[in-house]
């Protein structure tokens, strides 16, 4: 059954509700990249505001489907995290042209395989999918714990008691207006409590004018920014290394949403949005920005929302693209400090997790072999989450895979699967 579409007024307030719940991962990466390079204040300036402006195209991409491109499900993308060691390293091993040569070649690397791998959906069953699902709900939960205290574990003011009132009180707010409220009021709840969460934290003084400031007012979008790309091949393998981590992250968040909206994504629906992602890449890199990649995040903001249309993404994209244009505008959402970000994250986070728990619901737990599965594969997932360093001695192409606990989960649980029950459907 088809959703009932939202007015615009409504979808904007909701759009803006998905930009602000994937703001900080979007801009962390540039802002993590710009400080390694020593970019100065011009260069950081222009990084930050055109990755915002570029997640927004990045969306849009994915939202049109056509005859070649674009999986239009509600999806937002943005920076891929995973992308940042690399960068970093490539950037300070050769140069910063090397960098974004190696992005370019990876994006149309995925966009020419695109085809090929999205015949992998055969080796997704529930018991694959669910577990996967689950695995990036908790995954992405340590992240929102580390928001909560501050951002920063090496602060010293990390854990703070104003850091840990504001993270719980937005929680509180969130649950209250989930609980005691109905209609549009409940689909904005995250919003509300980060406005609220936000103004709280004001008042405790922990927010600052000082990013609106110090941002301009506007720029463009530059081809070359910071030169013309140049190609090295062993920094183009890493980029493609990272290019697949990304791509098998995104088929877990492809299944997340097509079970959220009741539709079964076919091997046509992967193809296309691995094309898009494929393309948003190679801009990225003609724009001197990153690889941008399908944002788990917002999966448990359409569960929390209930708000499952496109049009709502449509002005999460249309807002991106405003603020990359206007730099004091984008710096605005930078007031809202880590404890009050975190706090809506634990929520949103933890709602995936349940999701993918409702979709082993599904699956036969009576077969002995389906609990080995889930269990291994949930365990090797956090446990490579919460200790990468555990890889340290492999070869670093090797660390660049097996370092991703969602990664590692998804070739867990479809190799087990593979060997456990073949390609027949684990029920």
């Amino acid at each position: 059954m088809a959703q009932k579409e939202v007015s615009h007024k409504k979808a904007a307030i909701l759009g803006l509700q998905h930009l602000l719940a994937m703001y900080s991962g979007a801009v962390a990466v540039p802002l993590l990249i710009g400080t390694a390079l020593k970019f100065n204040s011009t260069q950081m300036t222009y990084l930050v505001s055109i990755d915002i402006f570029m997640c927004g195209l990045a969306t849009l991409i994915q939202l049109f489907r056509n005859k070649y491109f674009g999986i239009g499900l509600p999806v937002v993308l943005g920076c891929a995290i995973q992308a940042v060691a690399p960068l970093e390293m490539i950037g300070q091993k050769f140069s910063i042209n090397t960098m974004y040569g190696a992005i370019i070649v990876a994006g149309i690397f995925v966009f020419l395989i695109s085809g090929w791998f999205s015949k992998i959906k055969k080796l997704f069953p529930p018991v694959v999918t669910g577990t996967l699902i689950t695995v990036i709900g908790l995954t992405l939960t340590p992240v929102a714990f580390q928001n909560m205290g501050g951002g920063n574990v090496q602060a010293k003011d990390f854990g703070d008691a104003k850091n840990l009132i504001v993270a719980f009180l937005t929680i509180i707010i969130i649950v209250a207006i989930e609980v005691w409220t109905k209609g549009f009021l409940r689909s904005i709840s995250v919003l509300i409590g980060l406005i609220v969460g936000t103004l709280i934290a004001s008042c405790l003084g922990m927010v600052s004018l000082k990013p609106v400031m110090q941002a301009s007012w506007f720029h463009l979008p530059q081809l070359f920014y910071f030169g013309v790309p140049e190609f090295e091949w062993s920094s183009c393998l890493t980029m493609i290394i990272i290019a697949l981590v990304s791509m098998v992250e995104s088929t877990g968040v492809f299944f997340a949403i097509g079970d959220l909206l009741h539709k079964d994504i076919t091997e046509e629906d992967l193809k296309k949005g691995y094309r898009a992602e494929g393309l948003a890449q190679v801009f990225g890199g003609l724009f001197n920005t990153f690889p941008y990649t399908t944002f788990s995040q917002n999966v448990g903001l359409l569960q929390l929302s209930g708000i499952k249309t496109k049009r709502p993404i449509f002005w999460a994209a249309g807002l991106l693209m405003g603020m990359g244009l206007l730099p004091k505008i984008g710096a605005l959402v930078t007031m809202i400090p880590d404890a009050v970000l975190g706090g809506a994250m634990l929520v949103m986070f933890t709602m995936i997790a349940v999701q993918g728990i409702k979709m082993l619901t599904k699956v036969n737990f009576e077969n002995n072999r389906n609990i080995l599965v889930v269990a291994i594969s949930i365990g090797l997932g956090l446990g490579v989450t919460i200790y990468p360093q555990i890889f340290q001695t492999l070869p670093q192409t090797v660390q660049l895979f097996l370092g991703n606990g969602i990664v590692v989960a998804s070739l867990s649980a479809t190799l087990l699967n593979l060997i456990f029950n073949g390609r027949r459907d684990a029920q």
